[in-house]
């Protein structure tokens, strides 16, 4: 190893709901062990079965607003009077260790984060077509009808930015959708600037003339 230690990669996902995203990240985690993903802070309050740390870092109000003033989040919004953010510290701490992150966030989220960090790599994902879609939100069973064409009409705005990020997959089967976002996160393991980094003894030794 050189001096220079190995940062990891920070992947930001983002997707229309009802694309899969969630799965699709859950299984990515339980796959690949070098993958982490942030846990955001909110106001919100904590629903049942929730837990402090684990699905978001509840804080208050005031105390959230003194982050925003201190500069402490890579992206942040209000959401229906609700804060969410990410937080910078632990994002920049975490890919020092060499971890790599995930953040699933909305594309207006994406483009905050690739502004102060523009080394990220971004990914949005969608579904096979808008009729997919549909049957994917109405198969929920859970929202009414107004709802689902409100979320329909959501994902048309979202997904007229996908062009903005890097990769694009497309879920129409689950398994290849997994193989294409792991394949992503691979592949730029392999780039030269990680690669020097990692081996960089084997390639001095390799490139000793004998």
């Amino acid at each position: 190893m050189s001096q220079e230690s190995e940062q990891g990669t920070l992947y930001v996902i983002s997707a229309p709901s009802g694309a899969g995203k969630t799965s699709l990240v859950a299984q990515m985690l339980k796959q690949d062990r070098k993958l982490g993903v942030s846990v955001s802070h909110t106001t919100r309050p904590m629903r049942t079965g929730e837990q402090d740390g684990v699905n978001y870092h509840f804080v208050t109000r005031e105390a959230f607003e003194a982050m925003i003033s201190r500069g402490d989040f890579l992206e942040h919004a209000d959401v229906f009077g609700n804060y969410y953010g990410t937080s910078q510290v632990w994002v920049k701490q975490t890919l020092a260790t060499g971890q790599d992150v995930i953040l699933e966030i909305d594309w207006q989220g994406a483009e905050q984060v690739r502004h102060l960090m523009p080394d990220c790599v971004s990914i949005f994902i969608v579904p096979p077509s808008p009729e997919a879609l549909k049957d994917r939100l109405t198969g929920r069973g859970t929202d009414a009808p107004e709802v689902v064409a409100r979320r329909l009409n959501e994902a048309a705005d979202e997904c007229s930015h996908a062009v903005e990020f890097d990769y694009l997959v497309v879920n129409d089967d689950f398994d290849t959708a997994l193989d294409d976002l792991l394949a992503i996160v691979r592949c730029h393991r392999l780039r030269m600037q990680t690669q020097q980094v990692r081996h960089s003894g084997l390639l001095i030794r390799l490139s000793e003339r004998h």
